[in-house]
C-alpha cells in the first residue's frame, strides 16, 4: 500500500509521497513513488503513483517515450505538449499501453490491473493544473472546490486536508498540512512508511529546489509527529465530558430528538420493534 497527496493552490503546488511497498508481512520494501520532470523555464511536472508497483514502473518508463498522434504535426509527448491537458493525455495513453501489454497476463494470474496516479505541474503559457489518473487511463482535474487529490491509503489523512486547505492556503502551511496528513496515516496503517518525498513548487517558476527526502531522523517531521499528537490530546481533553446525571450542562447530551423517537428496548422474546 502507499499514500500520496497532491495539492493545488493559488501560490503553487505541493506533492508528498511515502515509499513503502509490500507483498506480505515479510516482503516490505522501499520504492520511491515520486517522479519529477523539469525543463527549466519551460515546464515542470510531477508524477505520484500508487497501486501495483510493476504497473507503475512500466508506466513511468513508457511515459518518457510515449507519443500521441497529432495529425500533420509532430507527435505529442510530455516534453513538447503545449498544455498540461495534453501531457496528461500522454500519461493516460501510457497507462493504456501497459494495460494492453500486461493486462491479459495479470488477469490470467488473478491480479487486478491496479494503478492510480496524481499528475500535476505547469507548462509555460498556461496556469498550473493537477490531475487524478485512473487505471483505465482516464482522469479528472482539480478545481477550486476540490484542490487536492489523494491516492493509496487516503482515509486516515483526509480529515485534516478537508478542514485546513483552501486555494488561498500558503505553500508552507499546505506542506505542513500534508505532513500532518501523512503522520495520521503512518500512525494508523503499517502499510505506509518512511522515508517520504516532499516537493513544493512555486507558481511560474518552472523549477523547484524545495525537494526533501524525510526519514525517521528528520527534525521537523519528528517535531510534527510529537506536537500533533500532543495538541490533539490537549484539544480532546478540553472538550466537556457528557453529563448523564440530569444535572445542568451548557451542552446537554440527554434530551429528545425532534425527528427520531428514543431507542426502544426488547423485553421479551415475542416483542418486535419493526
Amino acid at each position: 500500500m502507499t499514500y500520496c497527496v497532491g495539492i493545488k493552490l493559488q501560490a503553487g503546488l505541493v506533492f508528498l509521497s511515502d515509499s513503502r511497498t509490500n507483498a506480505g508481512l515479510d516482503q516490505i520494501s522501499t520504492f520511491r513513488k515520486m517522479m519529477v520532470y523539469e525543463k527549466p523555464d519551460d515546464r515542470f511536472m510531477v508524477l505520484l503513483s500508487a497501486g501495483n508497483l510493476s504497473i507503475s514502473q512500466s508506466v513511468r518508463e513508457i511515459l518518457q517515450v510515449e507519443k500521441l498522434d497529432n495529425g500533420d504535426q509532430p507527435p505529442i509527448t510530455i516534453w513538447n505538449a503545449t498544455s498540461m491537458f495534453d501531457a496528461v493525455r500522454v500519461l493516460g495513453a501510457a497507462v493504456r499501453r501497459v494495460h494492453e501489454q500486461d493486462g491479459p497476463a495479470l488477469k490470467s494470474a488473478g491480479i487486478d490491473f491496479n494503478a492510480s496516479m496524481i499528475f500535476g505541474g505547469q507548462i509555460k503559457g498556461e496556469a498550473m493544473r493537477l490531475f487524478l489518473v485512473y487505471s483505465a487511463g482516464n482522469f479528472i482535474e482539480a478545481t477550486r472546490e476540490t484542490c487536492f487529490f489523494q491516492v493509496g491509503e487516503s482515509k486516515y489523512g483526509k480529515p485534516i486536508l478537508d478542514r485546513v486547505l483552501t486555494p488561498a492556503t500558503g505553500l508552507d502551511e499546505a506542506a505542513k498540512c500534508a505532513l500532518v496528513s501523512m503522520d495520521s496515516t503512518l500512525k494508523s496503517n503499517l502499510s505506509v512508511g518512511l522515508p517520504l518525498d516532499l516537493l513544493v513548487y512555486r507558481e511560474g517558476s518552472f523549477a523547484s529546489d524545495r525537494i526533501v527526502c524525510i526519514d525517521e531522523h528528520n527534525p521537523y517531521f519528528r517535531m510534527i509527529r510529537s506536537t500533533w499528537g500532543q495538541r490533539l490530546r490537549e484539544a480532546f481533553e478540553g472538550i466537556d465530558d457528557p453529563q448523564w446525571d440530569g444535572g445542568a450542562a451548557e451542552h446537554p447530551l440527554l434530551g429528545s430528538s425532534e425527528r427520531y423517537e428514543a431507542l426502544r428496548k426488547i423485553g421479551h422474546p415475542g416483542e418486535r420493534i419493526v
